[in-house]
């Protein structure tokens, strides 16, 4: 049975398995979970027997295995290194090893194993020995469980000695009575067992008639199934009690009690019993005056007869624990007969899991057997199957193991290539992870050329995970796959990847270690890929800079076995470059990437220190450096051909540099800063002799930008918005300041409340009112200052919601032939200066309203051109920059035409002169006009002949200006101006100039927000 899976160490690193022998009470480790045909791991073939010969006792265990264990005794609290008193010994006829214990005192009560072990596995069975003091002679004891069962064994005085086969039948439970006789080879079970009730009761009549010399104490033993902390001693019909006389003890775990009969005399002879509730046994005690002084030991074993816990048929149990073999599919039965009190609670278990009745289980119980049924066994079934039986008396278990074979899993791959040659590929592979139960007798081999599409059979090689092929082409690339075969069929598949016959990769580029004029020493890293066979060497190119000819170094016939070179054919003052090759069994490889180019020439000496350095521009993170190379001295410092700049934090003692390979331009960004942090900055000057003296800045550089005055970059963002009641505001500014500025927003020159939320980052500024009110309505301002100075940034918003509808209307008429309309002003007048007015007309002869005036900033507008008999309708709407209100309606104007005589007169015929000079009949009026919102203006003039209208402003003659609409419609004279802005502000006049004479009006025109123009009217 499988208990764990732990992992060890031997040579080879495998699952080490757990398992019970077949002879109860010992462990066996299995190191390999498939074992190898014929092979088997240690185990002991019968319950060792051990013997206690006076002062000797006497260990024997009969080992079986193959190969041949090596066995091995050990104690748990002391050592076997007294080769005098602890002997070990093999006897060649019997297979027995033996332990010899000479002298045995108190001091070898202790543990002792046995241990059996070859390098398939081991075995291990303990036992404990007890001796007791005083001048009797030993007698060990021993747990029901124990392998090596210690068996009393007395030399009579004719020599005769008790066989060992019939103590262990005496000592032995009925349930293994078969396997002890299956272990001596007795076949006639019956016959043995009415010998056995014999021996019982001559054993029982010898045990009442123990004799002890006068003068010496006998010790009685009583050993219960079950530990009780009392029992009753009785003496010729006394009870006994602890004392000068008598001395009654009891072990540890209560099973074993013992009377002490101490300084025996005659009348201390008779029958001594021990007493459990209604349960007995007795002995007699035989005093006698002259014989050989031995101490008396009388085990006594007291028996429950009441109890009956389950138990099992032998039979059935002998083939129950022999493993169930059947293959994948098939069905697998287990079964067993048992005894015992009723009622018996069965339980079956597979690897410690409960089975239940499902699809494939079906457990059949009665009064006397239990049957398992697994239909359609797989693989994963494997495994222990354990029956348990439990009654009120107690509990039984028995183990047996169920194996199912199927093919083998595919071998496990990827295949690695061990050796590859030109003509030879050499390659491994793992075994399959599940042999299906059976080990693997074959590999199946199968080859196919890259670009082929057929796979050629090419072996069928014994259970080993590797192959060499050597019917390879060369440069050939090649797949193969592998089946696992086993007696129980063969496995799916394992392809393995492209294979070659490969030639090395490259080697790493060549590396000069060092140079002079007639000698230039390389070195090189071998290739990573090998090709899959060893390195035999590598070919070195030269060529000259400049030129396309490479030429080999080393002579073709003479490899260059090391990973260095010395190039000694060189021109002094020639600059030259170097690659290589490797060479292995297939042939050269690839060239590696060319070294850099080097002079032929003795080494240099370092720079000087570089010059003039200094910081030419700064930011948060990054800054920038400049420097003059430093001076070419001969013989005392040479040019320099690279530079390294290097920094370090103020509070950081160590330098960083800040490029990894020499730079060769005399400025650079250094990059990564942290912004307002202090750096100490430092440049080194470098070339083949080495580096320069570092040049250091005087003071530490502030990661900041030059001071920048705030200057805002967004030109094209409104100053104005509107934004309906509800909806979010966000206003975003962008500007420019360094060092970083202090932002203040501002409404109607006051800090903003908490309600509106405010986002800075570098570079921007973002205002954000999630869900605007009408009180919100203002003008924004941004403040933001920095030690340079501080800009300032507004825009208006209007927040704003359709107007409300203006009230009651009323009609009046002043003048025949118009009507003045009358409204009550909106409610949303007061909150909001851009509300104006429209109203609209509605003529009984017509279908249509139309608007007859827009864009009215007042609450009364006079129709013309009133018709007498007709009807009139008017609406008036409120107007914002979100829409327009619902209409207010007038009452219905009508006037009565009057009807005159008709009366005929012939009018006198005289001549009439209707020339006049131009006047004004409605002047121009003054206007407020918020800003970027239309104005119109107009006027009504007469005049015959019809004068000529000129437009002005602040007397600068408008006519010709295609910024303002002018028109002349029957005397009406009208301007319109789209988008009021300041630049509009001022005096306007409008001169009518016909034969007769000429006539002017004039107004101002003031624009909301802005200072306003004053002007006196003089008629």
């Amino acid at each position: 049975m499988i208990n764990s899976v732990s992992y060890f160490s031997p040579p080879f690193c495998l699952a080490a398995i757990r398992k019970r022998s077949k002879t109860s009470g010992v462990m066996i480790t299995q190191y390999l979970v498939n074992m190898p045909e014929g092979k088997s791991t240690p185990d002991f073939q019968c319950k060792p027997v051990t013997c206690l010969l006076g002062k000797l006792a006497v260990f024997k265990a009969v080992v079986t295995g193959d190969p041949k264990p090596d066995v091995s005794w050990r104690r748990a609290k002391g050592t076997l290194s007294d080769k005098e008193k602890f002997q070990t010994k093999y006897d060649e006829l019997t297979e027995e090893h033996i332990l010899e214990i000479h002298k045995v005192s108190v001091a070898e009560t202790d543990t002792y194993k046995c241990f059996a072990a070859n390098e398939y596995g081991k075995a291990v069975c303990t036992t404990t020995l007890t001796v007791t003091e005083g001048k009797s002679c030993p007698l060990n004891t021993f747990k029901e469980d124990s392998v090596l069962s210690f068996f009393y064994k007395v030399e009579r005085a004719d020599g005769e000695s008790d066989e060992r086969f019939w103590d262990a039948m005496l000592k032995a439970d009925r349930n293994d009575y078969e396997r002890i006789c299956s272990e001596f080879g007795v076949k006639d079970l019956h016959l043995i067992l009415k010998k056995l009730d014999e021996k019982k009761k001559e054993k029982s009549q010898n045990k009442r008639k123990i004799k002890a010399e006068e003068r010496e104490d006998a010790l009685f033993e009583c050993v219960l199934t079950h530990p009780l902390p009392n029992i009753t001693w009785m003496g010729k019909g006394n009870i006994l009690e602890d004392g000068e006389k008598y001395h009654l003890t009891m072990s540890d775990h209560k099973l074993i009690h013992r009377l002490l009969i101490k300084d025996c005399q005659m009348l201390d002879k008779g029958i001594y019993s021990a007493v459990v509730g209604n349960t007995s046994c007795n002995a007699w005690l035989v005093v006698e005056g002259i014989t050989q002084i031995t101490d008396n030991i009388i085990l006594l074993q007291l028996l429950k007869t009441s109890l009956d816990p389950p138990r099992f048929d032998l039979e059935d149990l002998s083939a129950f624990t022999e493993p169930k073999t059947v293959k994948v599919g098939h069905n697998a039965i287990f079964k067993l007969h048992f005894l015992g009190h009723k009622p018996i609670k069965i339980q079956w278990f597979r690897e410690g899991e409960e089975l239940q009745d499902d699809n494939n289980t079906r457990i059949e119980k009665s009064a006397s057997q239990s049957r398992l049924l697994l239909s359609r066994c797989q693989r994963k079934d494997t495994g222990e199957i354990k029956i348990k039986l439990k009654n009120e008396h107690g509990f039984t278990e028995a183990l047996s193991r169920l194996i199912v074979l199927d093919k083998p899993t595919p071998p496990l791959g990827p295949a690695e290539v061990t050796e590859s040659s030109a003509t030879c590929i050499e390659f491994r592979w793992r075994p399959p992870k599940d042999d299906g139960g059976s080990p693997v007798i074959n590999y199946i081999m199968e080859r196919q050329q890259v670009g082929r599409n057929t796979w050629k059979k090419i072996a069928e090689i014994p259970g080993v995970s590797s192959y060499r092929d050597t019917g390879v082409e060369r440069g050939r690339k090649y797949c193969y796959r592998i089946r696992a075969v086993t007696a129980e069929g063969t496995s799916e598949v394992m392809e393995t990847e492209e294979m070659q016959a490969a030639f090395p990769g490259p080697p790493a580029p060549p590396k000069v270690a060092s140079a002079f004029d007639d000698c230039i020493n390389l070195s090189w890293a071998p290739p990573s890929n090998t090709g899959g066979s060893r390195i035999l060497g590598y070919i070195l190119e030269k060529r000259k800079k400049g030129s396309n000819l490479w030429s080999v170094v080393n002579a073709n016939d003479e490899l260059i076995n090391e990973k260095k070179y010395a190039v000694k054919d060189v021109v002094a003052g020639m600059e030259y470059e170097f690659r290589v090759t490797a060479i292995n069994l297939s042939g050269a490889g690839e060239f590696s990437s060319p070294s850099e180019f080097v002079f032929a020439r003795d080494p240099k000496k370092p720079p000087g220190k570089v010059t003039g350095l200094k910081v030419t521009e700064t930011s948060y993170n990054h800054l920038v450096l400049t420097w003059t190379k430093p001076e070419d001295k001969p013989g005392i410092q040479d040019e320099a051909r690279g530079y390294f700049v290097e920094i370090r934090q103020a509070d950081c003692i160590e330098w960083s540099r800040c490029n990894s390979t020499p730079i060769i331009m005399t400025s650079f960004s250094v990059k990564g800063l942290k912004s307002m942090d202090m750096y100490w900055v430092r440049v080194i000057a470098i070339n083949d002799g080495g580096e320069s003296e570092p040049e250091e800045l005087p003071n530490y550089v502030l990661a900041m930008p030059s001071p920048v005055r705030p200057r805002f970059t967004n030109h094209k963002m409104k100053s104005f918005f509107v934004v309906r009641a509800g909806n979010s505001v966000r206003i975003t500014v962008n500007f420019e300041a360094s060092p970083r500025p202090a932002i203040i927003w501002l409404k109607d020159n006051v800090p903003v409340t908490k309600r509106i939320t405010i986002s800075n980052s570098d570079g921007s500024s973002q205002l954000l009112i999630p869900s605007s009110e009408r009180s919100d309505s203002g003008i924004y301002s941004i403040l933001v200052k920095n030690l340079v100075g501080q800009e300032t940034l507004s825009a208006e918003v209007r927040v704003t919601d359709d107007p409300k509808p203006p009230g009651p209307v009323e009609l009046e008429e002043n003048v025949p032939g118009t009507v003045t309309v009358i409204w009550e002003p909106s409610p949303d007048e007061k909150r909001d200066d851009r509300l104006h007015y429209t109203v609209s007309k509605l003529d009984s002869t017509k279908r249509s309203w139309v608007t007859v005036a827009d864009r009215l900033f007042n609450n009364k507008f006079t129709v013309c051109n009133i018709i007498n008999g007709r009807e009139y309708h008017f609406r008036v709407y409120a107007k914002n920059d979100m829409g327009i209100s619902a209409p207010s309606e007038s009452p219905t104007w009508e006037v009565e035409k009057k009807k005159e005589k008709f009366l005929v007169s012939v009018p006198t015929m005289k001549d009439c002169d209707l020339r006049c000079a131009p006047s004004f009949i409605v002047p121009l009026k003054l206007h407020t006009a918020p800003k970027g919102y239309e104005c119109y203006m107009s006027c009504a003039v007469k005049g015959n002949p019809k004068p000529r209208i000129t437009w002005y402003r602040n007397h600068i003659s408008l006519n010709t200006n295609t910024n303002y609409y002018i028109s002349n419609t029957c005397g009406v004279c009208t301007m319109l101006i789209l988008r009021v802005g300041p630049k509009d502000m001022g005096e306007y006049s409008v001169i009518a100039e016909n034969s007769l004479g000429r006539a002017e009006c004039s107004t101002i025109l003031n624009v909301r927000g802005e200072k306003k123009i004053y002007w006196l009217y003089l008629r």
